[in-house]
């Protein structure tokens, strides 16, 4: 049985303008190799309304899982949690549960839980809250999307509490062999090595170190014995 597939869906203004630089992507694509889940698609939409609700849309009906980042805070620009909203067709307003936890945190903290911390609260109908250990603002699972923060070490803790609780499949399992030969020296008999293996991945990744060219050749697959048999004839057609 095909592994379950996941598309990721980052959002926000800043990542788009380069201030700030996504780490995210890359945490999740390496979590989700481990539980067996493939990462086939990413994308990058600015904090804009209609766009959000186009991308969830099109994610959602595409893959089994959609992972977003950005845009739950408590600003005028964290506008995910309502075009999610939207996206799902559900109704969305200020949930009881995540307002007493927010309350709660806010009075441990001796702060005001004001109407911008409140926005936090505001949740889907339907929608499954997703814990935040570290700043108690939750996210929310509504259908096949996991909304989460942006902060990296806040969707992490996020995704951490997400995953137990979704169906994996094999993890995807990597090998590479590296030569000092350029790509085009090897590509014939690389591809010719690919075709008799059409269950497994294979690339070829140049580098250029200290004026020398090689390349790294990377397997990858599911099954180690598959993965062990093409690595073999791989070091044989280098040789």
């Amino acid at each position: 049985m095909a592994n379950p597939r996941a598309a990721m869906l980052v959002i926000g203004d800043e990542i788009l303008s380069g201030r700030t630089r996504d780490s995210n992507l890359h945490y999740l694509a390496q979590a989700l190799t481990r539980a067996g889940i493939d990462l086939v698609e990413a994308r990058v939409v600015a904090d804009d309304h209609a766009a959000i609700v186009a991308a969830v849309r099109t994610l959602s009906a595409a893959v089994d899982h959609v992972f977003t980042s950005g845009g739950i805070g408590p600003t005028h620009d964290d506008i995910t949690a309502d075009a999610v909203a939207e996206a799902m067709g559900a109704r969305i307003g200020h949930r009881a549960d995540a307002m007493a936890l927010l309350q709660a945190h806010y009075d441990r903290q001796g702060m005001e839980f004001n109407a911008a911390r409140q926005r936090m609260a505001r949740i889907p109908d339907g929608a499954a809250l997703i814990d935040n250990p570290i700043s108690v603002a939750p996210g929310f699972t509504i259908g096949n999307v996991h909304v989460m923060a942006g902060v990296p070490m806040i969707f992490e803790a996020m995704l951490a509490s997400v995953l137990p609780g979704l169906t994996g499949g094999a993890p995807l399992l990597s090998q590479s062999l590296r030569v000092m030969r350029g790509e085009g020296e090897i590509a014939t008999p690389f591809g010719e090595l690919a075709a008799r293996y059409p269950d497994l991945s294979m690339g070829s990744y140049p580098f250029n170190q200290n004026g020398a060219y090689g390349t790294n050749l990377v397997i990858r697959g599911t099954d180690p014995g598959r993965l062990a048999a093409a690595m073999q004839e791989l070091s044989a057609l280098v040789a």
